[in-house]
């Protein structure tokens, strides 16, 4: 194991993350009091209102994550890869992470490669909302996410039954010395995955600004509660 990478996961601190994926969560966000630590802006939801949030987005107060999900993965608008690539770009010198899946890391190569040079971390991410994948997969996404060079890896999967849960939590004990995870589940059991994970202290915790995007999504005040923040 790369000691580096060892130390940068044992010492990552959970940060809660306010997703923005509407004009509503858009207008949520800046009413906020207290801010998280992140905003996630999810591009390929927001592709009608960008004007409107490029002009909000000094009035947030909190560095952000941009994403724009391909359609596979639960992406908004079916936009193909080179809409996603344009909006990341576009997006990218307001950045603090960006979010690429693991499955587009060569089509958005380039925004990986000008991101590493601005000094932008990257979150590797997979989203199966089928299932858990099994172990040996859970294995095999862990060595690619290092491999992928992840500042963080992100997995979000389909927690239905108690085994899937088990798979889940113990892809994260097994992997979390190696680099930064934020794992979570949806489903019937996604809100109790969550839970465990904040008391885990998983590398980020993703909640919503007043309607879950996800069976089992906690809000950002409940995640605060659970964080101490």
């Amino acid at each position: 194991m790369n000691s580096e990478r060892s130390a940068k996961a044992a010492r990552h601190r959970a940060q809660l993350v306010a997703v923005i994926a509407s004009a509503a969560d858009l207008a949520r966000a800046s009413r906020l009091r207290r801010t998280p630590d992140l905003f996630e802006l999810r591009l390929d939801a927001l592709v009608d209102v960008l004007d409107e949030l490029e002009a909000a987005m000094p009035r947030l107060r909190a560095p952000f994550i941009i994403t724009a999900r391909r359609p596979a993965e639960g992406g908004a608008h079916d936009l193909a890869a080179s809409a996603r690539r344009a909006l990341l770009l576009r997006f990218l010198p307001f950045a603090r992470y960006i979010d690429v899946e693991l499955h587009s890391t060569e089509s958005l190569r380039i925004v990986i490669d000008v991101a590493r040079a601005s000094h932008v971390s990257v979150i590797i991410s997979v989203h199966d909302f089928r299932t858990t994948p099994g172990s040996a997969r859970l294995a095999q996404i862990a060595q690619e996410g290092v491999a992928a060079r992840a500042d963080i890896l992100k997995l979000a999967v389909r927690t239905d039954t108690a085994d899937e849960l088990l798979r889940l939590q113990q892809f994260y004990d097994q992997h979390a010395h190696e680099l930064p995870i934020s794992a979570m589940g949806v489903g019937k059991l996604g809100r109790e995955s969550r839970l465990w994970f904040a008391r885990r202290g998983a590398a980020l915790h993703y909640g919503h600004l007043g309607t879950a995007a996800a069976e089992g999504q906690l809000s950002v005040p409940e995640l605060r509660g659970l964080l101490g923040r």
